[in-house]
């Protein structure tokens, strides 16, 4: 074997640690694959004293992350700081502007800094490999950035969320309501304590943004996604839709237009209830790439935790020790990464789920009919259930594929209906096959 690769991990929680314990309890099969042996030589995190369950007594420990970026002898640094600012944005551009080689997790940072950083990584020759920054234990990033890399790509899209997606599963399943399983999947520690970034949509989004300038050859813009998380859902909507034959899962969403405009959404979505999407339960993420000349691909595994997200973080190191660390960090140079031409949400067609509380008395159906006709919108069901006249009763409908705008003006109208007694609330369908 030749000599040792060296490395430094800068970022010692949940993943950090596992990254640790993943090298040290793998050492004799990860030195065979690598070629050599991986050594980590310095670590370093906010606080020292905290326990880990790694033995981390052979390492130097560093006080200030940043001095990973020229500490001697080191080959590669891995930041697992977290975060798209701070200490993890200084620490890699560092690390890039000394030619060393970085591997991140960190998908925040690189939806909002990408394309700089890529230009660091070219600049200075240095590799910046990110597997584990999407879908954990499912090697997305690879496989769009090599499987498919002669292939025209017209979408990718999925369920990057494990959170939402075991909250909406155990919805389903129980009957229970939105903020009842949200304690439990923070208990259980699917969910942290601040739940924003998840449930809310943001670290989907985070995901999708690179998902889309690998799979398109743009620069990432996290700002063109519209984004909107499950706080919304009920345990009615999750009801309704298995009436009606979907399921509902936190989808983010790229697809390029007949016009070659690109719209991006992270938001609910009901899918067929016995699709491969409506399959995926549970803490699994699961992402298609649709191509020209492949097909659709489908890659689905655990998408978050410390054992398959160390397993991505390890698999990139060994690609490095292996000399297969230098490619392009988007798929190509950062001068061929194109702006991106960006459709608005407003121009999505699809079908609609449609849940209106209305007051039960005689012309209230006729009324919302009467609106919907008026802007282009036709209807392919609807649910009503009971009567209780002069009392709120819920009206479900669903549509056939019509502009996210004329649905939204539509909606507004309905709304200021004074026999509606709640904002009506609506969930994109997507007919995955």
């Amino acid at each position: 074997m030749s000599h040792v690769f060296r490395v430094g991990i800068a970022g010692l929680g949940t993943v950090g640690a596992g990254v640790v314990r993943l090298l040290q309890t793998h050492e004799k099969i990860i030195a065979q694959r690598a070629g050599r042996r991986i050594e980590i030589v310095a670590v370093s995190a906010r606080d020292k004293t905290r326990k880990r369950d790694v033995e981390l007594g052979g390492y130097e420990w560093l006080d200030d992350p940043v001095k990973m970026a020229d500490y001697q002898g080191l080959d590669a640094v891995v930041e697992l700081i977290g975060g798209a600012e701070g200490a993890a944005k200084t620490v890699a551009e560092h690390t890039l502007m000394h030619g060393r080689a970085l591997v991140t997790a960190n998908k925040a940072l690189l939806a909002t800094h990408g394309t700089a950083l890529a230009g660091l990584s070219e600049h200075h020759k240095a590799p910046l490999l990110f597997e584990a920054a999407v879908a954990g234990g499912i090697p997305i990033i690879k496989t769009l950035r090599e499987g498919f890399a002669a292939n025209n790509v017209g979408a990718v899209y999925g369920i990057l969320n494990g959170t939402c997606n075991y909250i909406l599963t155990e919805m389903r399943e129980t009957g229970r309501h939105f903020d009842d399983v949200l304690k439990e999947a923070q208990d259980k520690g699917y969910a942290e304590a601040d739940p924003t970034f998840d449930v809310d949509g943001i670290d989907a989004a985070h995901k999708l943004c690179i998902l889309t300038a690998l799979a398109f050859g743009v620069k990432p813009s996290l700002a063109a996604i519209a984004t909107q998380g499950i706080r919304k859902v009920t345990a009615e909507d999750i009801k309704y839709a298995n009436e009606l034959g979907y399921r509902i899962k936190l989808l983010g969403i790229a697809r390029r237009g007949a016009d070659g405009k690109i719209s991006q959404s992270v938001e609910p979505c009901m899918v067929p209830l016995h699709s491969p999407m409506g399959a995926v339960d549970g803490v699994y993420n699961a992402v298609f790439v649709e191509n020209d000349f492949a097909g659709t691909g489908l890659s689905v595994g655990r998408g978050a935790g410390a054992g398959p997200t160390a397993s991505a973080v390890v698999a990139d190191i060994i690609d490095l020790a292996r000399g297969h660390g230098r490619v392009p960090v988007f798929g190509m140079d950062v001068h061929d990464l194109a702006d991106g031409a960006w459709a608005g949400p407003e121009s999505v067609s699809c079908g609609y789920y449609i849940h209106m509380t209305v007051k039960d008395e005689p012309g209230v159906l006729a009324g919302i009919t009467a609106i919907m006709r008026d802007h282009n919108i036709s209807i392919e069901a609807v649910l009503q259930r009971g009567r209780d006249p002069g009392k709120p009763v819920a009206i479900v409908m669903v549509s056939h594929a019509a502009m996210r705008h004329d649905v939204n003006m539509a909606i507004s109208k309905i709304a200021a209906l004074d026999k509606v007694v709640e904002d009506p609330h609506i969930i994109r369908i997507e007919e995955f096959v």
